[in-house]
């Protein structure tokens, strides 16, 4: 049937086109050419067979690029043609259809071939904002691109040809399992280990007769003097113990314990036990090394027990108190190493260990103390330095992990691009887990093996966002 049109069609051209040479040579006026033109026309129209099916749109009677979706008319009164689901669509005007090549005979023919899939609506070729229900044409004379049904099940999928590939830099990775560190750096405080901090004091009632040349910041030796005291119950307990020597059927135990839990020194002990004599003035010595924070005592004063004497420090070993940011507290743990710098101390760096994370936020700062153990054999830190702590926080066992470049985070929405090959890429929602140096771990939406776009990457997601912008306008247009 389509045979027979094309022959109409043609016969009908050859009388214009025979009657145009004779409108030449006999100076026959353009408006009669027209008219054999239009009649040509009718006698194709009449040829063809009526079309079946619902009507799609309807398109100007003289075959210009102008359609319609509802009826028509034209300027000069003539009713737009209806076009049938079953006829072919064409974007040509009638002449020109007689003028294709062989070669584009043979694209109408895949043309034919695509038009059995739905249309679902048109495009702007350019990429504008732009949707139509029946063909169209842009500014520029290109037509609008057909989108059939089924293209829209992945509109956010982005199609990137291969020299756009290059000239825009698109690089992709691979997401590995791997273990995931970094580096932590905040401001710390040195401070005395509280564990080595001794109070010296009176258990009972005594006079302090004379105090060691000891004062506050001087650093003592343990078993050298700090005072001498006198006190009455500590004598008594002495002469009895001392007398009970001499007496073997009696148990001088008793006497002992007591005088231990007085606070007498065990040298004292074992002189009175030796000598059977208990001193006048007895001496008290330091129970470890150290440097005097306090010194309370003076000579004469008499001292109530629990009155604090001398507080003395132990600074073989300090603590680095720490303030942790709340959102890096999941990624340190209990005896992560720790490096801490002293900027009074250039060039030193002391290695210890994470030993305690306090039990609470900071409301003000919303921080975390955290507790470092540092050793200082020569006592080269002193209390309230400031440093720079340096912790090594990250997850032992391997996660999936892609680098950091590769995630689109918009603060309500993480994602990534995944490279589905031959120039497609789809995004990806993803959900994040610890954040390292040069990785982020991915909890969950892709797997070890992915391929991932690592840059370039903020321009496929503006791509992605066109095209679901445009699939939205036109799900919106085509809703009846």
């Amino acid at each position: 049937m389509k045979t027979a049109i094309w022959l109409v069609a043609v016969t009908s051209l050859a009388v214009v086109g025979g009657g145009a040479y004779l409108a030449g040579a006999q100076g026959v006026g353009q408006q009669q050419l027209h008219m054999l033109f239009d009649m040509a026309v009718a006698e194709a129209q009449r040829s063809k067979p009526e079309g079946s099916g619902p009507i799609i749109y309807y398109r100007h009677p003289d075959g210009l690029a102008e359609y319609s979706s509802k009826p028509k008319k034209t300027v000069d009164g003539h009713d737009f043609v209806p076009v049938h689901e079953s006829e072919e669509v064409s974007f040509t005007a009638a002449g020109a259809k007689f003028a294709e090549t062989s070669d584009q005979t043979k694209a109408a023919a895949s043309k034919a071939a695509v038009t059995e899939r739905k249309v679902l609506f048109y495009r702007n070729p350019m990429g504008l904002p732009d949707t139509s229900n029946v063909p169209k044409k842009d500014s520029m004379g290109m037509d609008y691109i057909p989108v059939f049904e089924g293209d829209q099940a992945d509109a956010s999928t982005v199609k990137v040809s291969l020299g756009k590939l290059q000239r825009t830099g698109v690089k992709t990775a691979r997401a590995e399992l791997v273990s995931i560190f970094r580096k932590i750096r905040i401001p710390g405080t040195v401070a005395w280990d509280e564990r080595l901090i001794s109070v010296v004091s009176m258990r009972t009632d005594a006079f302090i007769d004379d105090v060691a040349n000891v004062t506050t910041g001087d650093r003592i030796g343990k078993g050298e003097s700090l005072f001498n005291f006198y006190s009455k119950e500590i004598a008594t307990a002495g002469a009895e113990f001392a007398a009970g020597k001499g007496d073997l059927r009696k148990s001088d135990a008793g006497s002992a314990l007591r005088l231990k839990n007085l606070g007498v020194p065990d040298e004292v002990i074992r002189t009175i036990a030796e000598n059977r004599q208990v001193p006048t003035s007895i001496e008290y010595v330091s129970p470890r090394n150290g440097v005097v924070l306090e010194r309370m005592a003076t000579t004469g004063m008499m001292a109530k027990p629990g009155d604090p004497l001398f507080r003395i420090a132990d600074t073989s070993h300090v603590w680095v108190i720490a303030d942790v940011p709340e959102f890096d507290l999941a990624s340190i743990q209990k005896g992560v190493p720790v490096a801490v710098t002293v900027r009074s101390l250039p060039g030193q760096t002391f290695e210890g260990a994470v030993d305690l994370i306090y039990p609470e936020i900071q409301q003000e700062t919303r921080t975390t103390k955290v507790r470092i153990e540092l050793p200082n054999p020569d006592s080269t830190l002193m209390a309230n330095m400031y440093a720079d702590v340096e912790i090594e926080a990250g997850v032992q066992k391997p996660v999936v992990a892609v680098p950091n470049s590769a995630v689109i985070d918009t603060g309500d929405r993480q994602m990534v691009f995944i490279d589905k090959g031959d120039g497609r890429f789809e995004p990806k929602d993803v959900s994040l887990g610890m954040r390292g140096e040069k990785q982020t771990e991915i909890t969950k939406g892709i797997a070890a093996g992915d391929q991932v776009v690592v840059a370039a990457n903020f321009l496929l997601d503006a791509e992605s966002n066109l095209n679901s912008a445009l699939s939205g306008m036109a799900t919106d247009e085509v809703k009846p």
